[in-house]
C-alpha cells in the first residue's frame, strides 16, 4: 500500500480524534484552506482508504485463535470475517493460522463456541482467550502528526476509553436504529439519521452523544497501518505476574507503537497489537523498552493481512 502524503495523514489524524469532525472544523486546526481538507477527506473516505464506522461493544468479548488444514486458512478467515460480532479478524505467523475479536453477549457465548464456530470448514484447533479488561482499544490509537493543541481543538474533552465492559440494559428501538445508522456511516449526518428513524435531529444528536459517552457505541476512522508509514504489525502475547500484570497494560496503552492492548485468560496475560516502521523498529520495542522489565515472558506473531478492522471488512481495492 501507497503511503498517505503529509496533509492526508493529518486529515486522518483528525479523524481519528473526533471522526464526525466537520471539515471547516479540521481545517481550521490544520490552518489549511477548507476546500482542499474538503477534497482530499473526500476522496479518502470514497476510495476507501479511510472508513468511518461505529462499532457496538458488547459485555463479553472473547478473542479466538484458529488452527486450520493445510489450505483452509482463507476460507476460515472469510467464514469469521463474514460474521456481524467479529471486530477484527487477522491471518497471523506462529501457532495459529488466525486471530479473531468476536464481541458478544454472555447468555450467546457458549452457542458460539461450541456450536458455531466448530462448523467452520477447514477448522482442526481453537484456542479462545477471554477479554478480562481493556487497557487500550482502536478508537484511542492516535498515531497522526498533530500537536496535542490541535488535538485539544477537534475534541477538548476525549471520550474515555471503555476498561471493563459491564452488562448494558436493554436499548430503546430508537437507540438500536440509531447505533444501526452510525455503524453503517459514522459520518452520516444527523439530518439523514432523523429521517431513516423518525425522530428529530434534536434528539439523534442527544442520545448519539449518550451512546457515546457511555461506550454502547464507539465511532472510529480506520486505517490500513501501512498508508501511515507503519507496515510492520505484530501481536505479542505477554506473560507477567499477577502484581504487574495492572501497570504493565497500563505502560503498554501509553506507547504510541500500540493499537491495542487487553488483559485475557489463558496461558497469557496480555494481547498487545503494536505497529512499527520495521523490523528493527519491532526488534527494539520488544527488547528495549522500558516496560519490557516487566515481562516474564512474550511470544510474537506477525500479522499477514487484515481482513477486517474495526467491524469493516477490508476494501475490495487493497
Amino acid at each position: 500500500m501507497q503511503e498517505l502524503g503529509p496533509l492526508e495523514k493529518q486529515i486522518v489524524a483528525a479523524l481519528q480524534v473526533d471522526p464526525r469532525a466537520s471539515w471547516r472544523k479540521i481545517a481550521a486546526v490544520l490552518r489549511e484552506p477548507e476546500r482542499t481538507v474538503a477534497r482530499r477527506g473526500s476522496e479518502l473516505l470514497e476510495s476507501g482508504i479511510v472508513g468511518v464506522l461505529g462499532i457496538r461493544l458488547r459485555p463479553t468479548p472473547v478473542l479466538v485463535e484458529m488452527q486450520c488444514a493445510p489450505g483452509t486458512s482463507a476460507v476460515a478467515v472469510q467464514a469469521l470475517a463474514q460474521r456481524p460480532d467479529t471486530s477484527f479478524v487477522y491471518t497471523v505467523t506462529g501457532t495459529g493460522d488466525c486471530l479473531a475479536e468476536i464481541l458478544t453477549d454472555r447468555q450467546r457465548l457458549h452457542t458460539v463456541l461450541t456450536d458455531e464456530l466448530p462448523g467452520i470448514a477447514g477448522l482442526k484447533h481453537v484456542n479462545t482467550y477471554p477479554v478480562l479488561r481493556y487497557f487500550k482499544t482502536l478508537r484511542a490509537w492516535q498515531p497522526g502528526p498533530l500537536s496535542d493543541e490541535q488535538r485539544s481543538a477537534l475534541r477538548p474533552v476525549p471520550l474515555a476509553d471503555p476498561a471493563i465492559l459491564d452488562d448494558y440494559p436493554q436499548l430503546s428501538t430508537t437507540d438500536e436504529q440509531i447505533v444501526d445508522a452510525l455503524c453503517q456511516d459514522g459520518r452520516m449526518p444527523f439530518e439523514a439519521v432523523a429521517r431513516r428513524v423518525g425522530v428529530s435531529e434534536a434528539t439523534v444528536r442527544r442520545r448519539t452523544d449518550w451512546l457515546l459517552e457511555t461506550n454502547y457505541l464507539n465511532l472510529r476512522a480506520l486505517v490500513e497501518p501501512a498508508a501511515l508509514g507503519l507496515p510492520v504489525e505484530a501481536l505479542l502475547w505477554i506473560k507477567t505476574t499477577p502484581a504487574q500484570l495492572e501497570d504493565l497494560g497500563r505502560r503498554l496503552a501509553e506507547q504510541p507503537q500500540t493499537r491495542y492492548v487487553a488483559a485475557i485468560t489463558g496461558d497469557y496475560q496480555i494481547l498487545a497489537d503494536v505497529t512499527v516502521a520495521n523490523n528493527r523498529a519491532l526488534y527494539d520495542f520488544t527488547t528495549s523498552s522500558t516496560w519490557a522489565g516487566d515481562v516474564a515472558q512474550i511470544s510474537v506473531s506477525l500479522l499477514l493481512d487484515a481482513r477486517k478492522r474495526g467491524g469493516r471488512l477490508k476494501p475490495a481495492s487493497y
